[in-house]
This record gives C-alpha cells, sequence and structure tokens, in this order.
C-alpha cells in the first residue's frame, strides 16, 4: 500500500534538542530514549469514515514528534497501518449497499489526501491488513509454538496469563478492563474463553464475510495481532514509539503489545507510549456511532486553508481533550493571515531566540500551543515595532515550515479544494 506524498521540509540551522514526551506505560514525561535511528510505530485508521479531526488531530501529533526527531538529528523509521478488513467495514457496506473493498480504497484515498493537505511527513511503512496477512498467520504460528494459542469452536484466541507483563501499559483494574473490552468490540462474555480479557487472534469464516486460508482454517484477523505483525516485521522486537488515541490504550495497546512479548520473549515492545487525547464536538468525543463528526475534506471544501486546520490543531496540547467549534477556524485564519503579513516583510525582529523557543517548547513534551504562541509574539513585534533584521522574515517562515508543518507561503497556505 501506498502512503502520500512528502511535503518539502526546510533546513534549519543547528540542531534540536532532546525530545522528552508523556509515557502512558510510567504515567510521567520522560526523555525519548532513541539511538541513532527512532522507530516509531502509530495505529491507522479503520477506512469507513475518514478523516475527521480526532484523526487530524492525533496525526498531526505525531507528525510533530516525527519533526522534532529529525530535527534533533534522529533518522526514523515510521510504520502505520490501515485496518482495511474489520467489522464496521462490513456494516457500512450493508448500510450503503457497496463493496466493502470500494469503501476502503476510497477512504484511503481521502485519508491520504487530507494528510497531503495537511503537510503531514508520511510513514516510512504504510501498511493494509489485508497484505499483512501472512504476517498476522506468521505470528499466530509462533504463538501456537509458545503454547500462547488456544481454540473456541473454530475461532483461535490468546490466553492473557501467558503475557507477564499484561496491564503495564493501561493500569487499568480488572473490572475495568472487562468492561472496555466490551465496548471495543471484544466479546468478554463469550462461553469457552479460558478468561474474559483473551482477546480473539483469527477469526474463523463466517456466511457472507471474506476469508482467507491458513493451517488454522479460512478465516480473517483479530484486531489486535495486526499491528502487533506489522510492527515487529518491519521495526524489530522493541521500538521507541507506540502510538494512537487514548481510546486505543486498551485494548488495542495492551493486547497488541502482549502478542509481541510472548512472540519475542522481549519486554518492553516500546520505550515510550504516546497517547493523544480525544477531540469533542457538541459536548462529546467525535465518534463515528454517534456522528458528532466534523471532516478535513468538508472543511476544505468549504474554503478553510488546510494550513488554517493545521494551526487549529497545533493549538492544543496533546494530553488534553477539547471541543472543535466554529470558533477555531477563524481564530486559526486570523493566526495564519498574521504570520503570513509578518513575514511577507522585508525586515523583522531577530528571530533566533524565537528559533530557540520553539525547540524548546517542542521538546518538552510537544508543548505545541506555547510553541504556537512563541510565534504569535514574534508576529505582533514585527507588525507593530518592525525590526531590522533582513533574514528574520525568512527564518520565521523556515522555522514554520520545518517544525510546525505550516507553510506561510500565501498561495499553498491557501490550499486545493476536495
Amino acid at each position: 500500500m501506498q502512503s502520500w506524498p512528502a511535503p518539502t521540509r526546510s533546513r534549519l540551522p543547528g540542531r534540536g534538542m532532546p525530545l522528552r514526551v508523556y509515557d502512558t506505560a510510567t504515567r510521567s514525561v520522560r526523555p525519548l530514549a532513541a539511538g541513532r535511528t527512532a522507530r516509531m510505530y502509530v495505529c491507522g485508521i479503520t477506512p469507513y469514515d475518514a478523516t475527521h479531526l480526532g484523526h487530524a488531530f492525533t496525526y498531526v501529533t505525531y507528525d510533530l514528534l516525527h519533526r522534532v526527531l529529525l530535527d534533533a538529528g534522529h533518522d526514523v523509521i515510521y510504520a502505520q497501518n490501515v485496518t482495511d478488513v474489520d467489522d464496521p467495514l462490513f456494516e457500512r457496506a450493508r448500510r450503503d449497499g457497496s463493496d466493502w473493498r470500494e469503501i476502503a480504497r476510497s477512504q484511503t484515498d481521502l485519508f491520504r489526501a487530507d494528510m497531503t493537505a495537511l503537510r503531514v511527513l508520511p510513514p516510512t511503512v504504510y501498511v493494509g491488513a489485508v497484505e499483512s496477512i501472512p504476517l498476522v498467520i506468521e505470528l499466530i504460528g509462533k504463538l501456537h509454538a509458545h503454547g500462547a494459542t488456544y481454540q473456541v469452536d473454530s475461532d483461535i484466541y490468546f490466553p492473557v496469563e501467558t503475557a507477564p507483563h499484561f496491564g503495564a501499559v493501561s493500569h487499568l483494574g480488572r473490572e475495568a478492563m472487562v468492561a472496555r473490552a466490551a465496548d471495543s468490540g471484544g466479546d468478554p462474555d463469550r462461553p469457552g474463553k479460558k478468561d474474559p480479557l483473551d482477546p480473539l487472534l483469527w477469526r474463523a469464516e463466517r456466511p457472507g464475510e471474506p476469508a482467507w486460508p491458513s493451517p488454522f482454517g479460512p478465516g480473517r484477523p483479530g484486531w489486535h495481532i495486526e499491528c502487533a505483525a506489522i510492527a515487529l516485521t518491519h521495526l524489530g522486537a522493541t521500538i521507541d514509539v507506540q502510538g494512537g488515541g487514548t481510546d486505543l490504550t486498551f485494548p488495542h495497546h495492551e493486547c497488541g503489545v502482549a502478542h509481541a512479548e510472548v512472540a519475542s520473549g522481549v519486554w518492553p515492545f516500546a520505550r515510550t507510549y504516546v497517547h493523544t487525547a480525544m477531540v469533542s464536538l457538541d459536548g462529546h468525543k467525535m465518534s463515528k456511532s454517534r456522528g458528532n463528526l466534523e471532516f478535513v475534506s468538508r472543511l476544505r471544501r468549504h474554503g478553510v486553508p488546510p494550513a488554517a486546520i493545521r494551526l487549529a490543531l497545533l493549538d492544543h496540547q496533546h494530553t488534553v481533550g477539547w471541543e472543535w467549534t466554529p470558533a477555531a477556524v477563524e481564530s486559526a485564519r486570523g493566526r495564519l493571515a498574521r504570520w503570513q503579513l509578518a513575514t511577507s516583510r522585508e525586515h523583522g525582529p531577530d528571530a533566533r531566540p524565537l528559533l530557540d523557543d520553539v525547540r524548546r517548547h517542542l521538546a518538552d513534551d510537544l508543548d505545541a500551543p506555547a510553541a504556537v504562541a512563541a510565534v504569535d509574539r514574534w508576529t505582533t513585534a514585527a507588525l507593530t515595532t518592525g525590526g531590522h533584521d533582513p533574514d528574520a522574515p525568512g527564518l520565521v517562515r523556515t522555522i514554520s515550515d520545518s517544525l510546525l508543518g505550516v507553510d506561510l507561503d500565501p498561495v499553498v497556505a491557501g490550499g486545493s479544494s476536495v
């Protein structure tokens, strides 16, 4: 599966600072202890209703992390999946009278277009669940060799008792785990399971559903095993960052980590678990089931510059939930116009302290709001008192482009239509 084209990224003088970021597993802000090459896995979309602003906030956050790592001198290998075979796709296909494969294709294409418009750096490895089925089958075979599979009817399950560190990512109590499993597509009440928390590895073929051949019978992958198989294959037994929304902490990441740990014998699977908070609309978390969604593509069709959408997202700290409102768009459009005007002048205030400030804020748990506020202060000074440095406007454009992903060219920032 192809990702999307990489945006140009201007080079900055010097080198950025080492990143400290909130780690869900240790519940603390700590250094991201990556080597020369940083390995990052971020869970991708299930392509049946993309790209709402909750998606956009998540992927812009990891794009920011990606940019900070590059600025600090790391090479980055970044893998992301697409869950292009899953129950929600089948449900929408039945509702719309469409082919689930066509829905997956069209929604993935729309997601790619939105990521391109938002200037998100593409992953190194972009992989669909369907094309990863051989990897999943291989990983289930490894788990079976470790005595970490069992059968209920014709379905294959993973016994969480075989994972010594199960629960170490989410820190949830058992009752909360069972409740979340039930709310997230799990089947804790299914008779025959050894433990209500045991996740499905392989779903045997059902009438009217797609299936693929395997040594354990025709069927398709469970949700959690998909990401574990992709990450282990493309990134190795230990990665630097496991990412996704807070709603994936349990059961998805907890179970995927358990699969990886048992199959590889290596702990931890990820040195750092980074999760983005939820975006709300009309007082509730944006949710496909509730229908309270705002889409990047719809905003673009209505003439909102992608740079303004990105600035609206950057105005929020990634660990704090927030509410999307029309006022956020207007505020971001005004900010974009001011930044463009200030950087279009021939001179401005010295921007070298701004570069230091933006790097410092982003290295401090990806504090994008503080970084944006620092550019605001430079902009205000440029528009009110002016300045005498002919290099400053260009440096600010480069800071905005390279670190924040916001291109201040007025034509490009005006965006394209969908």
